[in-house]
């Protein structure tokens, strides 16, 4: 009941009213049954504004963090996402793919639509990365179709970090139906969910216009963010250089 509240009569409209988004490809939703819509991630808002231009109601995988902050922002937070239908997936830990396939199955098997990010994070500088293939294995698994999504403008409306979006113009963009069948029973082949996922990371790319890199973005996070705090030492070496010992 919350979902529906917030979707007409809470955050829809000021959504509408505040990013103006322009929606392309509305008819390739089904209207009913089982599909998964795959998204580009740029923005925190990518979770509310998919879901308002829906006619249907979505399911997202949500990461566990949004349910477990501390103090009452946290706690607000949490209510929040459990309210609007949204089910937490701890993103850590060797069996955190499973349990994100096994919860996002079970949303397929009540003829809803699922809400995921291949990606796996947000895109911290507006570039698409390389897919994780558990979307392909979902898809496959239910034998349902993969509807592709690019959020065009919500990095530039808020970017990571920014809390109050800025005014900036947004189009949510959906794309034709995919359609893996020829696959079916195939999805224990790393081979095959390799190439089902480029197939849908292609196809979100085509639609967002985005720069591609060929690499986790979660590991591209890692590794700037090392290179940073090694910057940061060496330049407060040159600040506070070492005396030499006598």
């Amino acid at each position: 009941m919350f979902y529906y509240v917030l979707k007409y009569v809470l955050l829809g409209p000021l959504l509408r009213l505040v990013f103006r988004p322009r929606i392309e490809g509305l008819e390739h939703v089904p209207s009913s049954g089982p599909a998964i819509i795959a998204g580009n991630h740029l923005s925190f808002s990518d979770h509310f504004l998919m879901p308002a231009v829906l006619k249907r109601r979505i399911t997202f995988l949500a990461k566990a963090e949004y349910f477990t902050g501390p103090g009452i922002k946290g706690r607000l937070t949490a209510h929040f996402f459990r309210s609007a239908g949204q089910i937490p997936v701890d993103r850590s830990g060797k069996d955190a793919g499973q349990a994100a396939i096994r919860e996002g199955l079970g949303v397929l098997s009540r003829n809803e639509l699922l809400g995921i990010y291949p990606e796996g994070t947000r895109s911290h500088d507006g570039r698409l990365y390389k897919g994780k293939v558990g979307v392909a294995v979902m898809a496959l698994k239910a034998g349902v179709p993969v509807i592709p999504c690019a959020m065009i403008g919500t990095f530039e409306a808020q970017p990571p970090g920014k809390v109050i979006p800025n005014i900036h113009p947004v189009v949510i963009r959906f794309g034709k139906p995919l359609d893996f069948s020829r696959y079916a029973g195939l999805e224990n082949e790393k081979a095959i969910l390799r190439a089902a996922t480029d197939e849908i990371m292609y196809a979100i790319l085509s639609l967002s216009e985005q720069e591609y890199v060929d690499e986790y973005a979660a590991v591209v996070k890692a590794q700037q963010s090392e290179g940073n705090a090694a910057n940061a030492a060496r330049a407060k070496e040159r600040r506070f250089p070492r005396m030499p010992l006598s």
